[in-house]
């Protein structure tokens, strides 16, 4: 399984990574839509359903600038094929939307993960999102090795 950086050097909008799964698309959307299991590699999610409109957050400790709080709302749901909500940080007027698209393969699934719509003057929001991605790819990757 391989995890690839896509942002294009000059990109300051948005942050896109790959990964190449050994795992059936069934089993990747059950770990980008199953609470128990986002709270292992991304964040806990509070009211996460996946009907386009629903409210949610991600609820983690606060640091110094962040109350610990991701305000969310599903834009679009096509099981096992296409999952896109807003992410919204108030603390930070981060005002962007995820989107996780899953393309099945020989070997697996393809997941391609982009965050869109950070504004020119958000380079530490956009540098940390880049960061914070990759570092969820990596704990995504070791959940879907250890489940079934």
């Amino acid at each position: 399984m391989t995890l690839t950086d896509k942002t294009a050097p000059s990109q300051t909008d948005s942050i896109s990574f790959e990964l190449d799964l050994n795992h059936r698309p069934a089993k990747v959307w059950r770990a980008l839509t199953d609470p128990v299991l986002l709270a292992e590699w991304l964040l806990p999610a509070v009211g996460f359903e996946l009907a386009p409109g629903t409210l949610f957050t991600f609820k983690t400790q606060a640091y110094p600038g962040w109350d610990g709080t991701v305000h969310c709302r599903v834009l679009e749901s096509d099981p096992e094929k296409r999952l896109s909500y807003a992410w919204i940080v108030g603390d930070m007027a981060l005002d962007t939307i995820v989107t996780f698209t899953l393309t099945p393969t020989d070997s697996g699934t393809r997941l391609l993960l982009v965050q869109s719509g950070f504004k020119p003057e958000q380079k530490q929001s956009f540098g940390g999102a880049r960061y914070g991605w990759n570092m969820m790819g990596g704990k995504l990757v070791d959940l879907l090795a250890k489940t079934e």
